[in-house]
């Protein structure tokens, strides 16, 4: 167990000159403190020049919620280290809103253990986000206060997607409430009129794949790494057909499904998210067997049974026919990770509306959400 540094007492930090007061977390290794506005400035920390500065500061091992951290130190007064301060921060954006709230710079205080030393908690540590950190020794004097050294050089690293570990706690929270699987025939693509037109003038009459935006969990390995053909697959339980609404435009790509997903094709999990809407999306990702995208997912993604999973099916009858399915209760996002030609396909206009507000466009996730969010950073 931890021991906690006696309230009142700060730890400065080497980024600001506020003061920090620690609070006892009842962590096993570390304990997190907050910076919280402006403290007296007399403290019951003293600098000792004997201590030792942490040196030559290396960050391994690096996950959505976690690092490894060395450093080297002479021999000085080692052996009076008790304890170690890390100064964690979020690397500031120069590009953000001055008027928005900003993050709470985190302290970190753990026993003086060998090194490396693991620093985990999602409660501090996102996914896909840059972070700045800054050591410190410290030695616990009899009377509860801490002899420190100076702040070591301030380095800056970045934490890493989801691992696929993380991918199937999603994948399983998915399944809690995917509802009834319903039978549908094709996929299609929504879009203006002119991405049509460019694609027969531009590109061959080829739809070309582009990268994905930053819509979702924010540390999904895909977002602004893989490339792809966003489609829909979804059918409206009474009818059986695709809603003739749509949030991309009032043009309608529409092919067999038979085209994009079958026994050539890999599927695989990518995401599970809400906008704030009781409305929960799933992206999937549908890969020809061996192409570049294929291999891309493998590394990083969960791979799904084509004929016996919950989010979408494709299974082949005695006739030799196949037969699809998607889930009821989810919005499905299917990427597919090839070109795909028009001639495959027919376009027309829906007769619908074009619901703007349903755009999935860049979409931030809900992280207070219980059904879509799992205990890593958001």
């Amino acid at each position: 167990m931890m021991e906690v540094p006696r309230v009142g007492h700060s730890v400065s930090s080497p980024t600001s000159p506020c003061e920090d007061m620690i609070k006892n977390l009842s962590l096993d290794a570390i304990q997190l403190c907050e910076r919280e506005g402006n403290k007296s400035l007399d403290s019951g920390i003293a600098e000792m020049e004997e201590l030792p500065v942490p040196q030559n500061i290396k960050i391994s091992n690096i996950t959505c919620d976690s690092f490894k951290i060395f450093w080297d130190m002479d021999s000085r007064s080692k052996e009076r280290i008790t304890h170690y301060f890390i100064d964690l921060n979020k690397k500031e954006n120069k590009n953000a809103n001055k008027f928005k709230h900003k993050d709470v710079p985190t302290k970190l205080v753990a026993k003086a253990v060998p090194l490396p030393m693991t620093v985990r908690g999602h409660w501090f540590l996102s996914p896909r986000t840059e972070y700045t950190v800054a050591v410190q020794t410290a030695s616990k004097q009899g009377d509860g206060d801490y002899a420190v050294s100076e702040w070591s050089e301030i380095i800056e690293f970045c934490t890493a997607d989801y691992s696929t570990v993380h991918l199937t706690q999603l994948l399983e929270k998915a399944e809690v409430i995917a509802g009834r699987m319903l039978r549908f025939s094709v996929f299609y693509r929504n879009q203006h009129k002119e991405y049509f037109d460019h694609t027969r003038e531009a590109q061959n009459n080829k739809m070309l794949p582009s990268v994905k935006d930053n819509s979702g969990s924010h540390g999904s390995p895909i977002s602004g790494k893989l490339e792809g053909i966003f489609f829909s697959c979804n059918t409206e339980f009474n009818t059986g057909k695709p809603p003739q609404d749509s949030p991309y435009g009032r043009y309608r790509f529409q092919l067999p499904a038979e085209e994009l997903f079958s026994p050539k094709t890999n599927l695989y999990f990518a995401d599970f998210y809400c906008m704030y809407t009781a409305y929960h999306y799933v992206i999937l990702v549908i890969a020809p067997k061996g192409s570049s995208g294929d291999e891309f997912c493998k590394l990083r993604l969960p791979a799904l049974d084509l004929a016996n999973n919950r989010f979408m099916t494709c299974s082949e009858e005695e006739d030799g026919q196949l037969v699809f399915h998607h889930a009821q209760d989810l919005i499905l996002e299917v990427i597919y990770t090839d070109p795909v030609d028009l001639s495959l396909g027919t376009v027309a206009e829906i007769s619908g509306h074009q619901l703007m507000s349903l755009s999935t466009v860049n979409a931030k996730k809900d992280p207070s959400c219980k059904t879509c969010n799992i205990s890593v950073g958001r």
